[in-house]
Parts: structure tokens; sequence; C-alpha cells
């Protein structure tokens, strides 16, 4: 995971259409309702996209079910395939967790998940595309 500051780095173009929830939360930083998400109870094995530019963001072996209502996983595939920023929004400090090639808003990520990494990120749905795995 590497920290960026998005404001200044020039934001890649997103490939596809998007759907109005996906640019909500990818492009204005907001959060789909908690539980939502189909993704949240995707089991199969297989790689979770940036729904904005396609990049493999998490592997379906590091997604867990954390109960907070958001598909979560304790590592993204490559270290380099997401970045994070500091989040002073609502009043509290957490780190926002957006993708790296695009810059497209993902969700956040906190200090109390499973090991081996101790880390929960937090994903909205809306802003992943999954592929199984053939």
């Amino acid at each position: 995971m590497t920290e960026s500051n998005v404001g200044s780095k020039a934001a890649k173009p997103l490939a596809t259409p998007l759907s109005p929830e996906a640019e909500y939360v990818l492009k204005r930083h907001g959060t789909e309702r908690p539980g939502s998400s189909a993704l949240n109870y995707e089991k199969r094995p297989g790689v979770y996209r940036c729904a904005g530019c396609g990049a493999p963001l998490f592997a379906s072996e590091t997604k867990y079910e954390s109960g907070s209502g958001w598909p979560s996983f304790w590592a993204p595939a490559d270290q380099a395939a997401v970045a994070t920023t500091p989040d002073r929004s609502h009043g509290m400090l957490r780190t926002e967790v957006h993708c790296a090639r695009c810059q497209g808003h993902l969700g956040h990520v906190f200090p109390d998940g499973p090991q081996p990494t101790g880390l929960r990120y937090c994903i909205n749905g809306a802003a992943l595309d999954f592929e199984p795995k053939p």
C-alpha cells in the first residue's frame, strides 16, 4: 500500500461507463449502504478489479466476512495496486483507500482485521468488478 495525495496527481480516465452508484463511489468519494452489495456474498475464487479502470485490486483468497456490511479483505492483490490518503471527513481520522491506477475511491482501511496483516480493507462493492477464475 502506498500513500499518495490524490489532489496532486492527475487521475487517469476511467475505462468504461460507470453505473450511477459506481460513479458516486469512485468519483465523489461516496459510500454505498451497508449490506447492499452482492459482492458481500461472493464466495467463488477470482479477482476483484477496479470498476473504473479494470486494475486487479484484491484476490478472493484475502476476502473474509468482517460483519461490517461491505466486502472486506486483509490485503490487496499487490501492494502497489492501492494507495491511501488521510481522510478527516465526518469528524474522525480514517485512512482512505483508492485505486493506484485511476485514483477512484474504494473505501477505507482499518487496523482491526485478521492476521497475517491485521488490516481490514473495507471496500465499496460498487467500486469493484468480480472476475471469477475459469
